[in-house]
């Protein structure tokens, strides 16, 4: 799936209800893909690490939220450094 920043994104969660999110950035770690994604295209407002949980040869992407701690605090930090005008607050 080729995802470019500034691209909206929809999300549905595991109920089937659907948000709407803005790609700010994206990267490989790993082997797996994350997208740094927002609820607003620019500006100060919330925002939440996917990661990319398909598998190969599939033409849909599947993003699942980042909730293990240990991981989204290494994935925020290498958005940090991709980003640095950026605040990235956990």
């Amino acid at each position: 799936m080729d995802i470019r920043q500034g691209d909206s994104v929809v999300f549905k969660d595991e109920d089937g209800n659907e948000a709407v999110f803005f790609v700010q950035e994206q990267t490989r770690v790993n082997g797996s893909d994350y997208l740094l994604v927002s609820e607003a295209p620019e500006g100060e407002t919330d925002a939440y690490i996917l990661k990319d949980t398909s598998a190969d040869g599939d033409e849909t992407a599947n993003y699942v939220m980042v909730l293990d701690q240990e991981e989204l605090e290494a994935i925020a930090d290498v958005f940090r450094r991709m980003m640095e005008d950026a605040e990235i607050i956990l």
